[in-house]
């Protein structure tokens, strides 16, 4: 089966659990929504801290809310390189455990992680009723066909299956750069 879906392309940017928000913020603060992102629930947020790492810092990485179970920091293998991180795995959300950490700087204090830094892996967001359409379920892997110039295909795709998910594609920005992708641009999934 073929179909399309809108691609979401994802620049560095951190997931804060409560605690650290509150040493990083201050204690009782609550994240600043500036814009919603394609999935239900989530956003963008006001507020950037810094990465520290082993060789340099990255100033201004923005912060994605709401406030998750545990804080995990998504770069790409460029943002790795450059805070000195050679061993970054790319990983799916939420799988941290053996990945590296590093030092968060915020306006209030500083939290240093011990994982939780990772490339995420590109994955695909789907309602159960897309599922259903599609014949497709939770975990499973696909095929993304890009066209264009710098047409390429994406293997190894997550579907990610969810009833509070909406339809979406997202790979970091180097994906999406290789490819000549921009964000809402439609491409064609191969899943046989």
């Amino acid at each position: 089966m073929k179909f399309k879906v809108t691609v979401g392309l994802s620049n560095k940017h951190v997931h804060l659990s409560k605690e650290h928000i509150d040493i990083l913020f201050g204690e009782g603060y609550e994240l600043t929504s500036i814009k919603d992102l394609t999935q239900p629930g989530q956003f963008a947020c006001d507020e950037k801290v810094d990465l520290v790492g082993p060789k340099r810092t990255i100033k201004g990485v923005r912060i994605l809310g709401p406030a998750r179970k545990e804080t995990q920091v998504e770069l790409s293998l460029s943002d790795g390189f450059t805070l000195g991180i050679t061993d970054l795995p790319v990983r799916d959300s939420g799988n941290t455990e053996g990945t590296p950490g590093l030092k968060l700087v915020g306006p209030k204090g500083e939290v240093e992680i011990d994982k939780g830094v990772i490339v995420a892996a590109r994955h695909i967001h789907m309602h159960t009723t897309d599922a259903e359409k599609y014949g497709l379920k939770d975990k499973d892997i696909v095929s993304v066909k890009v066209n264009g110039q710098r047409g390429l295909t994406f293997d190894n795709v997550l579907i990610r299956v969810n009833d509070a998910y909406a339809l979406d594609m997202h790979i970091d920005i180097e994906e999406g750069n290789a490819a000549g992708l921009k964000n809402e641009d439609l491409v064609e999934v191969i899943a046989e």
